[in-house]
């Protein structure tokens, strides 16, 4: 028992005197309650939502519309057609109005479509009536993205990061301090070792649940393997600057979850962030995650090309360079030296 009771008592210590371990496991769950009573906060949630055809030369009619007074009807404004369509199509909106040709379209297979068609009826009898059918994107069709997003978020992040911490505590590093490998070689070879891994894990999980599932995918399957490989990338290098000088494994992992849960729930895996709050969609674009998926989805569900998604990959590959770049300079070989 007294032997029980030391090593207890060690292992209390070393952990209260671990500042950064024992700061992060109260600040995390404040963040985290914080976080989603803010993303949460909006009691007025809109029932339907109704995409409005806009320009400068209709913004006026609008304006005067009863239809848009209506309480609990969201508005969304688009300017191309079939684009706006296509959403029609997928059900993401229940109903499309051009107010300018008193024109609707609705999907004739939307219950919620079939509602909203009767309150703008109610408002504008005379309005002309134009019929879409498309296959709705299911919930597994949009949340895959996210669901293998978070995969190889974790597999990245925690894959890289705990391995280079444990190398420079074991004395690993101080060993290939003594070779001519360079931190950004060492780094390098890190990062295309973990994106193999990543790549084949995710393929293989994509082609499984495919055959099963049957994805709704209007764009290149190319191109997400492509936006796949720049996003892990990113994010690898990303777990190389954060464990690029530390030799706590307890510090690294607070860091790494510091990372990792805000990108989970504030960068659309589990559900879209299109009625949040302005600041919230702002705040997400700091994080590879937010980028990885947004391309994906728009390749998936759009039929979106590279070339439509550019802003994103461009994004991602600057992240890509800023820390593999950051995490070559602050690269500590020996850490904390006995």
């Amino acid at each position: 028992m007294n032997k029980f009771l030391a090593i207890l008592s060690a292992r209390n210590k070393e952990f209260f005197r671990d500042r950064a371990a024992l700061s992060w496991n109260f600040a995390f769950p404040i963040l985290l309650l914080f976080g989603f009573a803010f993303l949460f906060s909006d009691e007025g949630n809109k029932l339907y939502k109704v995409g409005i055809l806009s320009d400068v030369q209709q913004s006026e009619v609008e304006q005067s519309s009863g239809f848009q007074s209506l309480k609990h009807i969201a508005f969304v404004h688009y300017e191309n057609l079939d684009r706006a369509v296509l959403k029609i199509d997928q059900h993401k909106i229940d109903l499309l109005v051009d107010f300018g040709s008193s024109r609707y379209w609705v999907n004739q297979t939307s219950s919620k479509g079939y509602i909203v068609e009767q309150l703008l009826l109610g408002a504008h009898p005379n309005m002309q009536r134009s019929e879409t059918t498309g296959k709705a994107i299911r919930y597994v069709d949009w949340v895959m993205p996210g669901i293998l997003g978070m995969n190889m978020m974790f597999s990245c992040l925690f894959g890289v990061g705990y391995v280079i911490v444990r190398y420079r505590k074991n004395g690993v590093l101080k060993r290939f301090q003594a070779t001519p490998l360079t931190a950004f070689e060492f780094l390098s070879a890190q990062v295309i070792s973990r994106l193999l891994i990543v790549l084949v894990v995710t393929t293989m999980l994509y082609v499984g649940c495919n055959l099963m599932l049957d994805f709704y995918v209007l764009g290149s399957v190319f191109d997400l393997f492509i936006v796949a490989t720049l996003g892990a990338t990113s994010m690898i290098a990303m777990s190389l600057l954060i464990a690029s000088k530390s030799s706590s494994e307890e510090f690294t992992g607070g860091m790494l979850n510091f990372a990792s849960w805000p990108m989970m729930f504030l960068s659309g895996v589990w559900f879209s962030l299109e009625g949040t709050h302005p600041i919230v969609q702002k705040f997400a674009q700091i994080f590879p995650l937010t980028h990885i998926l947004d391309a994906a989805r728009a390749i998936m569900t759009d039929g979106a090309t590279l070339a439509d998604v550019k802003i994103n990959l461009l994004v991602l590959g600057g992240m890509t360079f800023v820390f593999l770049l950051l995490g070559s300079w602050l690269f500590n070989w020996g850490g904390e030296r006995t």
